[in-house]
């Protein structure tokens, strides 16, 4: 278990910058010069797409420590 958690560990920290515009709200946001506003954009959309992933995981290790006790 604990080599697991070390390996997910190394992943979320050896990632680099993660880009998860489409490339329509990429191009609109860029001709309007304001890179600032694209940034917090993606910062958003990375945001909310973590959410889900959190709450999946965290019931997959609600079930395992579950399996685990009986």
């Amino acid at each position: 278990m604990k080599k697991l958690f070390y390996v997910l560990i190394v992943l979320i920290l050896s990632t680099s910058e993660i880009y998860s515009q489409c490339s329509m709200l990429s191009a609109i946001m860029e001709s309007d010069q304001e890179y600032e506003a694209a940034k917090g954009l993606n910062r958003g959309i990375v945001y909310l797409m973590s959410i889900p992933y959190i709450l999946v995981g965290l019931i997959i290790w609600k079930i395992y420590r579950t399996n685990k006790a009986q």
